[in-house]
């Protein structure tokens, strides 16, 4: 996988004045597309998407200072269509437009070329099995939110506040699958995993795929196939968002895997009464890579 990164990387730098398709990129160093952007921006600390604007602007700044050419020349050569919408995204990464920078010779706000290296951690053992399971539904109640990378995301905790108490009794009559109890599922997350991207969050349970679902109920398929499932003890949601975040960083790097699209989902197995400690379950759909 780091070396993987790094050859994608190295094509960014060769498409940067001209079209880049990530989903053939992904073909070619035979990966997923959306394991690839999963895991440049987990590695990133960014999207990939915004990587590439601000090497794009970098490199562009250089154009624009040298006043060789005109901005809608450099714009189009960057893969604007116009010099406005060229002019936007250069402020965006140097808080300054372009005609600005020509006149001043600044701000530039440069972005390095990322290399990705392997560093030797994984001082905190993680706890994981392999699981295969047939197709299942996931049935409770669902909404879109912004993704909260730390901390309590409080537009879910006013979903689940929302609900009223017998909700939670009629959706544990319908839990007949693992993983057990009440389940908080993230389907249709942004591959990039960007701060304030939009995901459908749904409280609910894991229901055969022969229940009978009554009415009122959001209902999510989850796919037949493979299943890593990591286990988190300690503070929450502080310990399972970090290893949440490992699962990227070490996990994946150091095994044969790779995420498929489908739902990921948290299983609450333990909880002090104040929530502020748990155990839990991470599940995340896999496949081999």
């Amino acid at each position: 996988m780091i070396a993987a990164l790094n050859r994608l990387v190295d094509l960014m730098e060769e498409g940067l004045t001209g079209d880049f398709d990530v989903k053939q990129v992904a073909r070619t160093l035979g990966t997923t597309e959306y394991h690839l952007r999963r895991m440049f921006s987990s590695l990133a600390g960014m999207p990939l998407s915004e990587y590439l604007r601000r090497r794009r602007m970098t490199v562009a700044a250089a154009e624009v200072v040298r006043g060789e050419q005109d901005l809608l020349t450099i714009a189009v050569r960057h893969g604007y269509g116009s010099a406005e919408a060229f002019a936007r995204a250069f402020r965006a990464v140097h808080g300054a437009g372009p005609s600005e920078v020509r006149r001043a010779g600044g701000p530039l706000r440069t972005q390095p070329q990322l290399r990705f290296r392997l560093t030797v951690e994984g001082s905190e053992r993680m706890d994981a099995r392999i699981v295969d399971r047939p197709e299942f539904r996931l049935v409770g109640h669902a909404v879109r939110v912004p993704l909260v990378h730390h901390g309590v995301n409080p537009h879910i905790r006013q979903h689940i506040a929302a609900l009223p108490a017998e909700e939670h009794v009629r959706l544990k009559a319908l839990a007949g699958a693992e993983p057990a109890g009440l389940l908080a599922v993230s389907d249709n997350l942004d591959p990039d995993r960007a701060e304030g991207s939009e995901l459908t969050y749904l409280h609910g349970v894991a229901a055969s795929p022969d229940a009978a679902v009554p009415g009122g109920f959001d209902v999510i398929k989850a796919p037949a196939g493979r299943w890593v499932v990591f286990r988190t003890t300690g503070p929450h949601p502080r310990t399972l968002q970090e290893t949440w975040a490992a699962t990227a960083t070490e996990w994946f790097p150091s095994n044969p895997w790779r995420l498929r699209p489908g739902p990921e989902i948290v299983a609450v197995l333990e909880r002090t009464e104040d929530f502020r400690a748990a155990t839990c379950e991470l599940w995340l759909p896999v496949e081999p890579a």
